[in-house]
C-alpha cells in the first residue's frame, strides 16, 4: 500500500512540457490537412502559427502581431478576447456545454432565437439552428422542398433551384449544387443535383457588355425569362444579398436585390436569402435584406452570429413555411433534419451576448465613420497601374488586380498574384487571404479608425512592391 501511495501523482506537481515552435511545425506538417491549402506547397514552408490575439490583432509563437485583415475568415466582429463573450462563455460553462435540441431544449437557445427575430428582417419568424453556414443553406433546400410538397403540392413539383453564376454557398453536396465557382466545384458534379443558372451583375466584367446604370439592370431579364418559364419546378432562388463574397466581393447595383424579391413573389418561388457572409453588420446594416427593405421567405446565417467565437448557424424562416410543417404525427410532416449540436448552449450564450454588444456598444452607429474613412483611404488606390475595380459594400471589400488596365485582362491565375500580394502583406504585419487575383479586406467591425488607416496603407504598399517588379 505504501509503495503504491508513493506512485500516485499529486496534481499540481506536475506539468507536461509545451512543445517548442519547432517541434509544432514539424507535427503541422506530419498531421495536418489544412482547407483549401495546396499542402505540397504549405510543407515547403515554414507555417505561421497563430497563438493568441488580442483586440484587432493575432500573435504568432513568436510574439509578433498581425492585423487580422479577414477577421480570422469573416467570423470575427468586436475583436479577439473581447471581455464579454469571455465572460458569456465562461459563465455557461459553469452550467453545462451541451445538451440536445431533439426532444428537450435550453434557456440560451430560447433567448437566442427570440433575439434572432426581434433584430431579422421583419415577418422571419421561427429560428432553425445548425452548425455552420453550408448547413444553414442545406435546411433552407430542404425546407424549400418540403414545404411546397406539404403546403402547396398544386403549384408543381417544384424540386430545383436557381441561382447565379460564380455564386458560393458552402461546401457540403447540396450547397455545392447551388453554387457555381468551377475552381471549387467541377470535380463534383456527378454528385449534384441538377439546378437553374442565370449570369450575376458583375459590372466591372459585364457579360452583356453594358454599363451601369445606363443598362437598366439588364441582367436581371434572363432571371425572369427563367422564372416565368420554370416556376412551376423552382423550389427557390438562392442569393447572396448585396455582395456575392467567395466570388471576388462582387457588389450588386442598388435596387437589383428588391427586384429579384419581387419577381420571386411574382412567380411563387421562395427567396433564400444566404447571408452568412453578409449578416451580423458586415454591409453596414444588421442584416444586408434591409438595406433595400427585403423581407427573404428563408435566410441562412452564420459566421459572425457568435463574434468569432463559436460555431454555430441558423436558418430563419417565414410563419407560413413554419406553418407547412404542422400537422398530426401520423402525417409525417416534420422536418426531418438536425444536427448533434443542434441549439449547442454554449454558441447560443455567446451569439446572445454577441447581440447585446451590438447595442450596449452601437457597433452599427459606429460603424459609420468608418465605412466613410476607409472609402476615402480606398480611393487613391484606383490610380494604381493594377488596380482594375475597387469594391466596397460596408466593411467588405474585395481589389481586383489586373495585368491591363485598359484590356481589363486578369493576372494568369499560375502567377498567383494575390497570393504573392498576401505574403508581402504579411511582411508588413497584415493577414490576409486573397480570392485569385481580389484582395479582400475584411476587418473586425472594431477595428480603429488607425488599425483601419493602417490595413489600407499596407495593401496599397504591398500591391505596388508585387505589381511593379
Amino acid at each position: 500500500m505504501k509503495g503504491n501511495h508513493r506512485a500516485q501523482a499529486v496534481p499540481g506537481k506536475t506539468r507536461a512540457r509545451s512543445p517548442s515552435v519547432r517541434q509544432l511545425a514539424q507535427w503541422d506538417h506530419q498531421y495536418l490537412w489544412h482547407p483549401f491549402t495546396q499542402m505540397q506547397e504549405w510543407v515547403q514552408e515554414e507555417p505561421l502559427i497563430i497563438e493568441r490575439g488580442r483586440g484587432c490583432y493575432l500573435f504568432d509563437l513568436q510574439g509578433r502581431a498581425y492585423l487580422d485583415g479577414t477577421s480570422s475568415i469573416w467570423v470575427n466582429l468586436h475583436g479577439h478576447r473581447h471581455p464579454a463573450l469571455d465572460r458569456a462563455l465562461k459563465r455557461q460553462l459553469g452550467k453545462i456545454a451541451h445538451s440536445t435540441l431533439l426532444g428537450l431544449s435550453n434557456p440560451p437557445a430560447i433567448e437566442l432565437a427570440r433575439e434572432l427575430v426581434h433584430i431579422a428582417p421583419k415577418g422571419l419568424t421561427r429560428v432553425f439552428y445548425s452548425d455552420n453556414g453550408s448547413t444553414a443553406v442545406e435546411v433552407a433546400l430542404k425546407m424549400a422542398v418540403q414545404y411546397w410538397q406539404q403546403r402547396h403540392p398544386e403549384a408543381g413539383p417544384k424540386q430545383r433551384f436557381l441561382h447565379l453564376n460564380l455564386a458560393y454557398h458552402g461546401d457540403t453536396i447540396g450547397a455545392v449544387s447551388v453554387g457555381n465557382i468551377d475552381l471549387f466545384h467541377r470535380r463534383f458534379k456527378p454528385l449534384l443535383f441538377p439546378t437553374l443558372e442565370a449570369g450575376p451583375p458583375y459590372c466591372y466584367r459585364c457579360p452583356l457588355r453594358l454599363t451601369y446604370p445606363s443598362c437598366g439592370m439588364a441582367c436581371l431579364d434572363p432571371i425572369e425569362e427563367l422564372l416565368k418559364s420554370h416556376h412551376r419546378e423552382l423550389a427557390g432562388l438562392v442569393i447572396e444579398p448585396l455582395v456575392q463574397a467567395a466570388a471576388g466581393m462582387i457588389v450588386h447595383p442598388p435596387g437589383y436585390l428588391k427586384r429579384i424579391r419581387e419577381l420571386c413573389t411574382r412567380y411563387h418561388v421562395l427567396l433564400i436569402a444566404d447571408e452568412v457572409a453578409t449578416g451580423f453588420g458586415r454591409t453596414g446594416t444588421m442584416f444586408a435584406c434591409q438595406q433595400e427593405g427585403v423581407t427573404p421567405d428563408l435566410m441562412a446565417v452564420s459566421k459572425g452570429m457568435t463574434g468569432g467565437y463559436m460555431p454555430l448557424a441558423a436558418t430563419l424562416t417565414t410563419e407560413e413555411i413554419y406553418q407547412g410543417f404542422l400537422g398530426k404525427y401520423e402525417e409525417f410532416k416534420t422536418f426531418f433534419h438536425g444536427h448533434s449540436y443542434t441549439g449547442n448552449p454554449l454558441g447560443c450564450a455567446v451569439a446572445l451576448e454577441n447581440l447585446r454588444i451590438f447595442r450596449r456598444e452601437r457597433t452599427l452607429l459606429r460603424l459609420r465613420p468608418k465605412v466613410a474613412a476607409l472609402a476615402r483611404w480606398l480611393e487613391p488606390l484606383t490610380t494604381l497601374p493594377h488596380v482594375g475595380e475597387i469594391r466596397q459594400r460596408g466593411m467588405m471589400v474585395g481589389i481586383e488586380l489586373v495585368l491591363d488596365r485598359v484590356t481589363k485582362t486578369p493576372y494568369p491565375l499560375a502567377t498567383r498574384i494575390g497570393h504573392h500580394v498576401a505574403t508581402e502583406a504579411r511582411q508588413h504585419g497584415l493577414l490576409l487571404r486573397p480570392l485569385g487575383n481580389v484582395i479582400v479586406l475584411l476587418p473586425p467591425l472594431s477595428v480603429s479608425l488607425a488599425e483601419l488607416q493602417r490595413m489600407v496603407a499596407i495593401v496599397r504598399s504591398a500591391i505596388q512592391t508585387v505589381t511593379e517588379r
